[in-house]
């Protein structure tokens, strides 16, 4: 039986907590979590399939630990309480960052291994540029986001342009400034371009494609004004100090899990995985780079 910690401080004890670490034959995969049980139960198939077929490497058991953030999950990694954890391009690169774990495979859902954020408009809008959006709002989708915040928000930089945080979706930035609201939900992102309540709104071109995110009666509307460069859209990443015989076993059974028959509910619980696929040095530069930009859009503008 897998055990499951949440590790929320009020609900678990610090000896529980140090009861993670230092066992070396118990698998930690980690998660950050809003919602632990619905997490719980994407990640449990997977430590299930993957504990039996790493007992060559001393594992016995697995256990699930949840962090509320990524401040927490990074002190987890360091401290050897968490051993294993997919994120999201953006948050890999944060961690890599920190010096806590670094990425050692790309996990590809449903069929898609990359993708990149869109900026649109409505068709009738005098926007055409990104450098047009000053004076003008865009809604990015949460402050965790990827293609929808931090890769956006990283290009704009770049581009030289100043980013100022909006209270709500009919503020307005200072002139020369480019105004940005969260809308929480890719649809709210969407139906706020399309009722003119923000002048731009970004996406990633898989939810660009989406008709429940992207409704086709808003998207005939709507006209592109930019794009990102394509970046990983989920990491497998191991801590830092991780036994070097334990990661490339669990590589090598996370490489052959799409060709596994019994692996196959497991991926499709664990975010929609479809496969794991090797990291290339093309990958890593590209983490690189959003890790630039990462501690960019926190240095200057949150």
């Amino acid at each position: 039986m897998l055990g499951l910690l949440f590790s929320f401080a009020p609900t678990v004890s610090a000896q529980d907590a140090n009861d993670v670490g230092g066992e070396s034959s118990v698998l930690v995969l980690g998660r950050i979590s809003d919602d632990p049980k619905a997490h719980y139960e994407q990640l449990e198939p997977l430590l299930q399939y993957l504990v039996p077929r790493l007992h060559d490497v001393g594992i016995r058991s697995g256990r699930i630990l949840m962090a509320r953030d990524l401040q927490q999950m990074s002190s987890y990694l360091r401290r050897g309480r968490v051993d294993l954890i997919n994120e999201t391009a953006g948050n890999a690169a944060g961690l890599e960052d920190r010096g806590v774990a670094h990425s050692f495979l790309i996990s590809e859902r449903d069929g898609v291994s990359h993708y990149h954020a869109i900026f649109f408009v409505r068709k009738d809008s005098p926007i055409h540029t990104l450098h047009d959006l000053q004076g003008h709002s865009v809604a990015f989708q949460n402050p965790l986001s990827t293609s929808a915040y931090y890769l956006p928000a990283a290009q704009l930089l770049d581009a030289g342009e100043s980013l100022e945080p909006l209270l709500s979706p009919t503020d307005r930035p200072a002139a020369g400034r480019i105004g940005y609201v969260f809308a929480r939900t890719e649809l709210n992102i969407s139906t706020w371009v399309h009722k003119r309540l923000v002048a731009a709104g970004v996406l990633s071109n898989i939810d660009w494609g989406h008709p429940q995110r992207m409704p086709s009666v808003f998207a005939r509307d709507f006209r592109v004004i930019g794009q990102s460069e394509d970046v990983p859209r989920a990491v497998m990443l191991a801590r830092n100090g991780l036994d070097p015989r334990l990661e490339a076993r669990l590589r090598e059974v996370l490489l052959e899990a799409a060709s596994d028959p019994a692996a196959a509910a497991a991926l499709r619980s664990f975010m929609g995985t479809s496969r794991f696929v090797p990291i290339t040095a093309q990958d890593r530069a590209m983490l690189r780079s959003l890790g630039r930009g990462v501690q960019r859009v926190r240095r200057e503008v949150e």
